[in-house]
């Protein structure tokens, strides 16, 4: 969308006050409605515009057709057929036991919406992470404005047409733009605010959401570490890491960001590691139908600024390593001897390079993790229950994969999210309806009750009575 294009602060007010104005409306629609509307968005995503997500994915990454289906359209349609499967569950009055010193009354939790809700999405995942937040939105009953990103402009076009065949504007709309247009849409007071990006860009958005007293959901990243003791299967773990590290050229907040082996299993996983990657992607993944690229040329200079200065601060690149000079491509990369005052070591790499640290004792790796802040996810293999619980006990971290990573994503039973710098509130499933309804707890009066008792005057015998009270109910 050029400039000219891009809605200005008076015409996105425009579609707040309209959605505003509709939100109850919409919330009072029987929940068959949103059942319907559900389904309309499954067909849509998994028939209708299917092969324009693929292209538009292909034309903004170079994402292959297959991971397209794998990581964008299927974690879409689980996550609606989830919701159609369990929202007459989620919606019902949910009656709760009330304490016997409020006998002759009853209680009840009522799921109600938000109101009107902004979803602001990122470039790497944009249909999985535009859509996944709406359909708990939806289902939940809000209206909705969505914010995707402009750095994916031809994949932000299909999702507003996609949207557009299916909801009016006062229901759910879709707002491109760059920067100045999320700066405008977070000066509004929106009931909820659900946001997924770097812990820096969710920082700005929390202290906008403030001034309103705005909720919001923060999905965010950070450094995400694997752990591979002595015990592992070193084929399993490479095959797997490999593959939760590579896709999408490493462009995913939960990809395995950094690896702890242990001393006695480096080799042999540095060893394994190569032939995975050659598997995957053949002689060269910059030439592979089956290897993304990175989004643009802004984000590939990162990465490989990144990768240069861990080179000359020591770390040696035991496979890959290839950037390539007339694209965005940049081969699947792993490290060893790497500094732990390197750049790769101290920001989020969001790129296909692997560090690993070989180390001695467990307790010096949970130490150092430690000192981080908290990772959206840890990764673990191993196949000790005491190294396992050890290490569960003793870090903190979003979400937690043994023997795997990154599937964790894809379960909708499972709350998806972070904690502190790597997010705020979880998604997915019942969680992601919570996180855009409120949760209201209804007491119904049905015969006097013993609290009418104990009201002024305050008697010596109602002293007694609520001394009773205090002690035995």
């Amino acid at each position: 969308m050029s400039k000219k294009e891009q809605l200005d602060l008076e015409s996105i007010q425009a579609i707040f006050n309209a959605q505003k104005a509709n939100q109850f409306k919409v919330a009072s629609l029987p929940i068959s409605e949103r059942k319907r509307k559900l389904k309309a968005l499954k067909k849509a995503v998994e028939v209708t515009y299917r092969t324009l997500i693929q292209e538009a994915l292909f034309k903004d990454m170079s994402k292959p057709k297959a991971e397209v289906d794998l990581t964008e359209i299927f974690p879409v349609t689980s996550e609606i057929k989830y919701a159609l499967s369990h929202l007459n569950s989620w919606t019902r009055k949910q009656s709760v036991s009330t304490p016997i010193a409020f006998m002759g009354s009853s209680s009840s939790i009522q799921y109600e919406p938000k109101g009107v809700c902004l979803i602001i999405s990122p470039w790497n995942f944009p249909l999985n992470l535009t859509i996944g937040p709406l359909v708990s939105a939806i289902a939940a009953g809000n209206t909705v404005i969505v914010k995707p990103s402009e750095m994916t402009p031809n994949i932000s076009g299909v999702m507003k047409d996609l949207l557009a065949s299916i909801f009016n504007e006062d229901e759910v709309a879709t707002i491109e733009g760059a920067v100045q247009t999320s700066t405008d849409l977070l000066t509004l007071p929106f009931n909820h605010i659900f946001f997924t990006g770097a812990p820096s860009i969710g920082k700005i958005v929390m202290a906008a959401a403030a001034k309103h007293l705005t909720s919001v959901t923060l999905e965010l990243g950070g450094k995400s570490p694997t752990i591979i003791d002595e015990t592992a299967s070193i084929k399993t773990a490479a095959k797997r890491i490999a593959w939760g590290k590579f896709v999408n050229a490493g462009q995913v907040c939960i990809a395995p960001d950094y690896l702890y082996v242990h001393e006695s299993k480096q080799d042999e996983l540095v060893t394994e590691f190569k032939k995975v990657v050659h598997t995957f992607y053949g002689d060269s993944a910059n030439n592979s139908t089956n290897y993304a690229q990175i989004v643009n040329l802004s984000h590939k200079e990162r990465v490989g600024i990144m990768l240069e200065e861990a080179k000359k601060e020591g770390a040696m690149v035991v496979c890959g390593g290839t950037i390539d000079a007339h694209s965005n491509y940049i081969e699947p990369t792993i490290l060893t001897n790497v500094s732990m005052e390197s750049s790769v070591m101290q920001n989020e790499i969001f790129g296909p390079i692997l560090p690993i640290i070989p180390y001695k004792n467990i307790s010096e790796v949970v130490a150092a993790i430690n000192a981080k802040e908290k990772p959206l996810a840890l990764y673990v293999y191993s196949k000790s229950k005491t190294n396992t619980n050890y290490i569960l006990k003793n870090t903190r971290a979003g979400g937690t994969c043994i023997n795997n990573n990154a599937i964790h994503f894809f379960n909708n039973n499972l709350p998806f999210g972070g904690s502190n710098n790597s997010g705020i509130g979880k998604s997915h499933g019942v969680f992601g309806f919570q996180e855009f309804s409120n949760a209201r707890g209804v007491l119904k009066q049905h015969i006097p009750g013993a609290l009418e008792m104990l009201m002024p005057p305050y008697t010596n015998f109602k002293e007694t009575l609520i001394n009773l009270t205090i002690k035995w109910f």
